[in-house]
């Protein structure tokens, strides 16, 4: 070999090494790099958004201190032939890790979290694509678990789900959890949340926890301020024991499965057994999952003698005892449209439950049945 190839052939070969000393170097330092620094093994959570890309991952565990140089760590995963493999959500990691550790984590989704927060008052048709998009899962099997017969049959709900059951909180998830022990944590919460004193606040006032519960749902849809919430059950509770209709507009909004809004005349003759309009009593279960403050609420009403309450621009309710007087309250709240709209639903309602009276007597009558006494 002449002198000149010679000569050529040696740079080719100091970068070959080069390349594979940069190489050697770099897995090494990922395999026993990061332990070897000052860090203290502190916790870390990282949220990692689906479909990022892995240096969009890597820049963020460089901005967290997890690891020092995203572009290293970039190419240390490029050349280990992970830099494709990524789970997206939130991981609890140690500033303390090894590369080689930190990859595994991402690789494998291990110490991965998700977190879901679910609002006060939400319905299960709310919950169940937020919860399914926050843990991976299909919607669908979100709605068969809250049909789970086994816990309706331990909570003896009486309704085919746990509609007020999947208590309102911020959860976090283990990565891969099932729709199903996803459910069953959310009520564990509620079954928390409900304290052991509250079930000899049920006697007196002859109602069981499903009904209260179902009752505090209407609370927790109806107001807007926290305060509201013991006069508002006890004007519920001030109707159920005059047998008066509820008349409760979210429930209307439940019966239609649609969010709430102005109840226009044609929505009052939904036919529903969740229309309290027509129908008296309670709904036959909770219109959403009410909050604690509504639930102890629904236990400690405010001892008030009102029966009606209209709602004002400003969002707070102005609570009275007569129709008269509720009349006039309208008038002092609203426009002269709103005023004339309530009024006229009020009225619709009224002639609603006359007709139905009738209609009763008319075929008590046909069948021959002996007229009932007008007291």
């Amino acid at each position: 070999m002449s002198r000149a190839a010679r000569v050529q052939r040696n740079p080719r070969r100091a970068l070959v090494a080069a390349i594979a000393a940069a190489t050697l170097i770099v897995l090494g330092w990922g395999v026993v790099g990061s332990p070897l620094n000052l860090r203290r093994g502190n916790e870390v959570r990282l949220f990692i958004r689906k479909g990022s890309s892995f240096r969009e991952a890597a820049d963020s565990l460089a901005a967290n201190g997890v690891i020092a140089s995203s572009r290293l760590f970039s190419l240390y995963a490029r050349l280990r032939g992970t830099d494709r493999s990524l789970r997206w959500g939130t991981y609890v990691l140690r500033d303390a890790m090894s590369w080689e550790q930190v990859l595994e984590s991402l690789r494998l989704g291990r110490g991965v979290v998700r977190t879901v927060t679910i609002p006060e008052g939400w319905t299960i048709a709310q919950i169940a694509p937020v919860l399914a998009e926050a843990l991976d899962l299909l919607p669908d099997s979100i709605l068969a678990a809250v049909r789970d017969t086994a816990l309706l049959h331990r909570l003896n709900v009486p309704t085919p789900t746990l509609e007020g059951y999947l208590f309102p909180d911020t959860y976090t998830f283990a990565d891969r959890i099932t729709a199903r022990d996803a459910v069953h944590t959310m009520v564990e919460r509620f079954e928390q949340v409900w304290k052991p004193q509250w079930d000899s606040l049920l006697v007196p006032m002859k109602l069981n926890r499903h009904a209260i519960v179902t009752l505090a749902s209407i609370v927790e849809a109806e107001v807007r301020r926290g305060e509201e919430r013991p006069i508002v059950a006890a004007v519920y509770l001030n109707r159920l024991r005059i047998g008066m209709a509820l008349q409760a507009d979210p429930t209307i909004h439940y019966a239609l499965g649609r969010r709430p809004g102005r109840v226009l005349f044609s929505d009052l003759r939904v036919k529903s057994p969740y229309n309290t309009y027509l129908n008296p009593g309670l709904p036959p279960g909770p219109i959403g999952s009410p909050g604690a403050a509504s639930l102890e609420a629904s236990l400690k009403p405010a001892k008030v003698p009102y029966r009606f309450f209209v709602a004002a621009a400003d969002g707070h309710h102005e609570f009275r005892r007569t129709y008269a007087e509720h009349l006039e309250a309208i008038r002092m709240v609203r426009t002269p449209s709103d005023s004339a709209t309530a009024a006229a639903k009020q009225a619709a309602a009224d002639k609603q439950k006359a007709a139905d009276k009738q209609k009763a007597a008319d075929t008590l009558k046909a069948a021959g049945a002996p007229k009932a006494k007008t007291p």
